[in-house]
């Protein structure tokens, strides 16, 4: 993370590697029922790719060289009618995005194991007199007696926090890098470094409004 200034006004700033997508297939209305536009990035060696993953990809590059490297992530977006990309064009940060838009942020957040009630729900824990001496980040009573008889689902308690799809949403694009395939956006994002994100445009920068500062 770095900063920016945004209409004088110091801003946290993420900096995200935001590599060039290839499309991959183009999903027809007719075969499959609705119009999409799948997308490859990241790179993984041969080896590590199944074989039907590189049957596909062999298909797009009319390529069997079996020592090349193979896209890490697919991805589908789906269409309102036919869309103008072709198979093996390449959509790159500044095709998407501008200085200004607004965007959703979606990823996996940073796992933390296996956590209590207060750290992963906020409870305020037991009384810390009175010969409460063991009690005192303990959740207490979990249910009633013999009606229902049981505890009901979704009781918050212990468990494993985090690694969960979250998204962050009304973040600004603060300065488009096009040349290192940088998106710069106003704001934290979740997970953890190379960690892969999906960024969302939600609106477009409106007309008057003040631009931002490098």
């Amino acid at each position: 993370m770095i900063q920016a200034f945004v209409a004088n006004r110091r801003v946290p700033v993420t900096v995200v590697k935001a590599t060039p997508n290839v499309v991959t297939q183009i999903l027809k209305e007719d075969k499959n029922g609705y119009w999409a536009v799948q997308v490859s990035t990241g790179e993984r060696k041969a080896k590590n790719t199944s074989k039907p993953l590189q049957g596909h990809f062999n298909k797009i590059q009319n390529s069997k060289v079996k020592s090349r490297s193979f896209p890490r992530h697919i991805r589908e977006i789906r269409v309102i009618g036919e869309p103008e990309e072709k198979v093996g064009d390449t959509i790159k940060v500044s095709d998407v995005f501008s200085v200004g838009d607004t965007v959703s942020v979606t990823g996996t957040s940073k796992g933390k194991g296996f956590a209590g009630v207060v750290k992963r729900w906020g409870f305020a824990g037991g009384p810390r007199t009175h010969g409460q001496s063991d009690r005192h980040r303990a959740p207490g009573s979990i249910g009633q007696g013999t009606s229902p008889g049981r505890v009901w689902k979704g009781k918050r308690m212990a468990g494993r926090m985090g690694h969960d799809t979250v998204t962050v949403k009304n973040l600004k694009v603060v300065a488009i890098n096009e040349d290192k395939n940088e998106l710069q956006l106003s704001g934290p994002v979740p997970g953890v470094p190379k960690g892969l994100l999906i960024v969302r445009r939600t609106s477009v920068k409106k007309e008057g409004k003040e631009d931002v500062e490098s």
